[in-house]
């Protein structure tokens, strides 16, 4: 479990499934100058920022090419970085092709598993929740697809012009990638998410859960002294959490 001691005033903040890209471009863009505008919000207090995943509706890294039109985002990151401020990623279902270069460019460490943390003595489970739990089954089989070393090796082969247009077409049109078909509160005996948290409790203890992935702003206690937190979205939401050293609240920035 990794040790985090905020400093005195600041706090840390968690945000998830931007989706930058979709519908198109020009859509994107107005909600991508919101979110840079809720960093610059933020800066002035943040000791910590989680990106819980999705930020990017579509995001493969060739050896020295990536996905053009994120640059007010990316120029952003790297400018909160270089000022000192933590910055964590966690790679979702829309940008699981990371491959070093949010490390190497913007000093931001990258995960592609959940990771757990203990922030001021409070102890957080956190990922973005693509599939865990019993169900999101459909997802399950495709990321197995996309996972596969063939597989991303045939796709880099392919010129970025033709695999980036394929695969944002895919993310658009597929449900299974998409997610839209989760996009609705299912019940808390329903929520895979939520007997997946069930389920780590079993074996240890943890005060926060927080995850992305279902596009639902959601807090829900698990048992005492144990809650499940979900981000919702920049898409419909605009929601984020924010964890001030004791306490943590999910919030909307408008």
């Amino acid at each position: 479990m990794t040790n985090i001691e905020l400093p005195a005033g600041k706090k840390v903040y968690f945000a998830s499934d931007n989706h930058l890209g979709a519908p198109t471009m020009e859509e994107s863009r107005v909600r991508e100058l919101k979110f840079i505008r809720w960093l610059d919000t933020v800066k002035s207090d943040a000791g910590v920022i989680f990106l819980m995943g999705d930020l990017f509706d579509f995001w493969f890294e060739y050896k020295t090419v990536i996905p053009k039109g994120f640059t007010r985002t990316l120029g952003k990151l790297a400018e909160l970085s270089d000022a000192g401020i933590q910055i964590h990623y966690f790679v979702g279902n829309h940008d699981l092709w990371m491959n070093g270069y949010f490390e190497e460019e913007l000093n931001i460490p990258v995960y592609h598993n959940p990771q757990q943390y203990s922030i001021n003595g409070i102890s957080f489970f956190i990922g973005h929740g693509d599939g865990l739990g019993p169900d999101d089954k459909g997802f399950k089989r495709m990321k197995k697809v996309f996972t596969n070393p063939v597989a991303k090796w045939f796709f880099r082969w392919l010129h970025p012009d033709i695999g980036v247009r394929l695969a944002k077409h895919l993310s658009v049109s597929n449900k299974l990638i998409s997610g839209d078909d989760d996009a609705k509160y299912l019940g808390n005996d329903k929520e895979w998410l939520v007997q997946y948290a069930q389920r780590k409790l079993e074996t240890q203890h943890y005060d926060h859960f927080i995850f992305g992935h279902r596009h639902l702003p959601l807090e829900i206690e698990l048992k005492e002294n144990s809650k499940y937190t979900n981000l919702g979205d920049w898409i419909n939401y605009y929601t984020y959490a924010e964890f001030d050293g004791n306490q943590l609240s999910l919030k909307e920035f408008s």
